[in-house]
């Protein structure tokens, strides 16, 4: 009997995931760097913008920190990287709006999980969320004017302080 290793088993599953467009998103497990991985696995960051698996690069490091034997043995930490000026998925408003906002590279990190997978997908998430929010447009204050009855009640309500107060003082050597 020919024996698999569990691996190339989850190379093989995490491949048939990633291979169309309309399923991926930040929450599946990211293929990038994987030998093997989908060609046409993306980032779905907003309706207008999919990042390919292949424009992110990530590496996997020791968390730091106390955590005994697992933590300091294990790669779980993990770091994805996008690069916005070399970036060609990327739109001359996006990428101006990326760059001002964000920098030419954008990062994000995790190491909350203890497993490697785990944090490679909150990685590909937080950097989803990065980059849509560098994209959010703020929507334009538009100026109000007050209507007419609230400028009379704000004058009245003035002519009514005024008065209380001036009947507080105590009254002048010549009023009498």
């Amino acid at each position: 009997m020919h024996r698999t290793s569990k691996s190339r088993v989850a190379l093989v599953r995490l491949a048939a995931v990633t291979t169309r467009d309309e399923d991926v998103d930040a929450g599946v497990p990211g293929a990038a760097g994987v030998p093997g991985a989908a060609a046409g696995a993306v980032l779905r960051v907003s309706p207008s913008l999919r990042i390919p698996f292949e424009e992110i690069s990530w590496r996997a490091t020791t968390p730091g920190g106390p955590g005994g034997q697992h933590a300091n043995r294990t790669a779980s930490r993990v770091e994805v990287r996008f690069d916005v000026e070399h970036s060609t998925t990327l739109g001359p408003r996006q990428r101006a709006l990326l760059l001002e906002r964000l920098g030419p590279v954008v990062t994000a990190t995790s190491a909350d999980e203890r497993s490697q997978a785990r944090n490679r997908q909150l990685a590909l998430e937080r950097l989803a969320e990065r980059l849509a929010a560098g994209l959010r447009v703020p929507r334009r204050r538009r100026p109000t004017v007050p209507t007419g009855a609230a400028t009379a009640r704000r004058l009245e309500d003035k002519r009514r302080r005024a008065t209380t107060k001036e009947r507080r003082r105590a009254p002048r050597p010549d009023d009498e």
